[in-house]
């Protein structure tokens, strides 16, 4: 099981960005490895489609669980199918959040809890 989340830094203890598509970097850890690996956000810096690029990205690194803050509609869509479970309230850092994850403490998201460009201004 892969599960990735949004983040401002590289390593576990960075704090989680709360802005899934526009966010700094992806921390993609394997629980049952032992493994952690960062991956910088293609998303960050585009005109359009952050979110697209955003979520193809990690769908493409074989990830099953996405936590974060906030998903929009076109990031939620790329990842629901390709069957990325969505938990929103992340934060803290990274590795804080993965505690309250795997404590059952944070909210499957069930539909985008974000508008299309709702982060824009990070640009």
């Amino acid at each position: 099981m892969k599960i990735c989340i949004s983040a401002c830094g590289k390593d576990p203890e960075s704090e989680v960005d709360p802005q899934f598509g526009r966010c700094n970097y992806f921390l993609i850890i394997d629980p049952n490895a032992g493994s952690v690996s960062s991956i910088k956000n293609p998303g960050l810096k585009a005109q359009n489609g952050a979110g697209i690029r955003a979520a193809e990205t990690i769908v493409d690194k074989g990830v099953n669980t996405l936590l974060t803050g906030i998903v929009g509609p076109n990031s939620f869509s790329v990842l629901s199918e390709a069957g990325i479970e969505i938990y929103s309230g992340a934060r803290g850092t990274v590795s804080f959040s993965l505690r309250e994850y795997q404590s059952g403490k944070l909210p499957i998201l069930k539909s985008p809890n974000a508008s299309s460009h709702s982060s824009m201004d990070k640009v």
